[in-house]
């Protein structure tokens, strides 16, 4: 008989792989709505090892952590960059495939 997990536990256990958890951050980010970002983070956050391990790991205080991704949460450039690195992700710029030439 197969074992029955949640979609919670499943999802955890596969944001455990950076390149699942970056392309999930990603699609996150492409909805354009900061609490949608928000919870994504906090998933993969959970994947990482918990607020606690990560807190530590990028060097911020766990209530701050805690506070930075909640639903109204409004994190700071740098914050969410000492986050995703000890995350083991990058935050990166890139261009929109419907690039026009230059003149």
């Amino acid at each position: 008989m197969a074992k029955v997990t949640s979609y919670q536990q499943d999802l955890i256990e596969s944001l455990k792989d950076p390149c699942e958890a970056s392309a999930y951050l990603n699609a996150a980010l492409e909805e354009g709505d900061r609490e949608v970002f928000l919870l994504a983070l906090r998933n993969v956050a959970e994947a990482k090892g918990g607020m606690a391990a990560l807190a530590e790991k990028a060097h911020l205080s766990r209530e701050s952590l805690y506070r930075m991704l909640s639903e109204r949460g409004n994190p700071e450039i740098k914050s969410l960059i000492s986050l995703l690195h000890a995350m083991g992700l990058r935050l990166a710029v890139e261009p929109e495939e419907h690039e026009f030439p230059a003149a």
